[in-house]
């Protein structure tokens, strides 16, 4: 009996050993750990400025409102002034104030001045901590491109989501200590550590750019009461995006309220559905009465969605430009060919028409792509073959997405090979039976009047740190060869005598030789009479240093490209060129 008593002995003596010196370090830092409180500081997020150093984002200060149950003396006063203060239902604020947690927090965002108006109260238990929220100075501008963040300060589309790790920095803390009951120790000094703000994010969009471009689109909007407007702008050299518009745009400081272009003007979802860490507010969708929280939040995707980027769409004549280059590349037509087109062309059972009704009778290559003639592209379509036809669509990268820098591409929709028939290579030649994105049709565009380089579109130019200075550059891939330079220069000299002499006329810009192609497209299903009319257009002709684009979805009435798409780009390039030091004659 003694001696299993004096092993228990030492059994608990080499348990305590062990525990003090083998074990000391981890106890004394779960003791530590009962005895610390820990806050959390935001970092600041960073900005995202333009090519010319203008802020798109930025920051403002805001509070967090926090309680900690043990520290709180008057309950019923805390309730009452946070409940006023923060214009929340007393009966949620008291739900936070009498929960036993270590730190429950109350409200997220808080505008600055009702943060100091609470401090100066002195509650005991409560707590105001400094906190940033994004700040878009200029609203609606690129909405669809810059994005927005959430509640915790994170992105949630665009390039705010994109650049995530660039723009997020680093969050500080600050730790303190308290006693057994969980009270703050006041004569223990705070420790804190401070917070690393996020780098600067330079684009390549032009402020200035940009809204020439959106007050353009706007305008087209209203007049024509269409359903949406896109424009891109871009330099063909090297595929920075200098501007990008997807109107009706939304208010980016108010990122949950539906714009005219879904459920109405003002109508307000709640933060509830984007996680904002916000406490106390009721879920409550202002003009939306008996919808579920799935087709609500339809809406605000639908809302956010950026359609150059997102949506598909048949091209129309616009891919005329395509067709016309891989055709002179391969040598199956040449600009003295003639043609005859009595209005239609009958290919096997299907009796395909030009858009001009009585036809355009004889012409030759030249005239049949200034005046945008179906036949003439049906015939060197069926010239092509279907097979090379497919692989000119490979080489020039339509098959694949362009990589730009924004979350979400859509790809092509494409018939496979094998049913690829003479119908639908008839109707594929002048840009109809498939879908592409407007960025996809651009960024073709200017591999083919560029001299032959296909080029990543992009946003992101390089990350600046706190001090604005340079600590990396962005770089992208480019494929050269995709046409020749023959072919490329060909293809400006045509486009030119388009705006010149042709369709595009209404797309001229007194002074400057400018080249492009209209188009107007039918949507899917045919019976609804719903248009796509388009315009694609560059400037200088013989070196093109902008290539601009605009979509007009649905317009009411008239609704050729040519008529309502070509004047949008050409009031554009009025301001853009001489914007861009892009001097007359050239």
């Amino acid at each position: 009996m003694f001696g299993l008593c004096f092993a228990m002995i030492l059994g608990l003596v080499g348990r305590l050993i062990y525990l003090m010196i083998f074990q000391a370090e981890y106890y004394q830092k779960q003791a530590e750990a009962l005895h610390e409180r820990e806050r959390e500081i935001k970092a600041a997020r960073g900005l995202i400025v333009d090519r010319n150093q203008k802020i798109l984002a930025a920051n403002q200060s805001v509070c967090t409102i926090s309680v900690i149950h043990n520290q709180i003396k008057d309950p019923e006063q805390v309730i009452q002034v946070l409940s006023e203060e923060l214009e929340l239902p007393e009966q949620d604020v008291r739900k936070r104030v009498e929960k036993v947690s270590s730190m429950e927090r109350v409200k997220t965002n808080v505008e600055k001045e009702t943060g100091d108006r609470i401090r100066e109260y002195g509650l005991a238990g409560v707590k105001v901590d400094e906190d940033y929220k994004r700040y878009y100075p200029y609203g609606k501008l690129a909405s669809k491109v810059l994005g927005f963040t959430g509640g915790d300060n994170q992105g949630i589309i665009g390039l705010e989501v994109k650049y995530e790790e660039i723009l997020k920095g680093k969050n500080g803390r600050i730790l303190t200590l308290t006693d057994a009951r969980g009270l703050e120790l006041e004569k223990m000094a705070e420790d804190r550590i401070e917070p690393i703000p996020g780098n600067t994010l330079e684009v390549t969009l032009d402020y200035n750019l940009q809204t020439y471009a959106q007050q353009a689109a706007e305008k087209v909007l209203e007049e024509k009461q269409a359903q949406k407007v896109f424009v891109i702008l871009m330099n063909p050299k090297n595929g920075e995006i200098l501007a990008m518009v997807n109107v009706p745009e939304f208010d980016l400081n108010e990122p949950f309220t539906l714009n005219m272009g879904n459920a109405g003007e003002g109508t307000q979802a709640d933060d509830s559905l984007h996680n904002s860490g916000t406490s106390g507010e009721t879920d409550t969708w202002m003009g939306t009465t008996g919808m579920s929280d799935a087709e609500k939040q339809n809406l605000l995707n639908q809302m956010w969605r950026n359609g150059c980027i997102n949506d598909t769409y048949e091209p129309g004549s616009t891919f005329k430009i395509i067709t016309a280059s891989a055709c002179l590349e391969e040598g199956v037509v040449s600009l003295q060919d003639t043609f005859s087109c009595p209005g239609y062309r009958v290919v096997e059972d299907r009796r395909i028409r030009c858009h001009k009704v009585g036809g355009h009778g004889a012409e030759t290559f030249v005239q049949g792509i200034q005046n945008s003639c179906n036949p003439v592209f049906i015939d060197i379509g069926l010239r092509l073959g279907a097979d090379r036809f497919y692989e000119y669509f490979q080489q020039f990268g339509l098959m694949g997405k362009t990589g730009i820098d924004l979350p979400g591409e859509a790809a092509t929709i494409m018939h496979k090979k094998d049913n690829i028939g003479l119908v639908e290579l008839a109707t594929m030649s002048f840009g109809q039976s498939f879908q592409i994105t407007p960025i996809q049709m651009a960024v073709t565009v200017s591999s083919l009047i560029n001299g032959g380089t296909r080029v990543t579109p992009h946003f992101a130019k390089c990350i600046r740190d706190q001090e604005g200075q340079v600590i990396e550059t962005f770089s992208y891939s480019k494929t050269k060869g995709v046409v020749s330079k023959k072919t490329s220069e060909t293809m400006r000299t045509l486009l030119e005598s388009v705006v010149s002499e042709g369709s595009g006329k209404n797309g001229a810009v007194e002074g400057y030789r400018i080249g492009g192609k209209t188009a107007t497209s039918q949507t899917l299903p045919r019976s609804a009479n719903k248009y796509i009319s388009s315009f694609i257009g560059f400037a200088p002709a013989e070196d093109p240093e902008i290539l601009g684009m605009v979509v007009i979805h649905d317009p009411q009435g008239i609704y050729y490209g040519g008529t309502i798409a070509a004047p949008v780009l050409r009031d554009i390039f009025e301001n853009a060129l001489p914007y861009l030091g892009i001097e007359k004659g050239n």
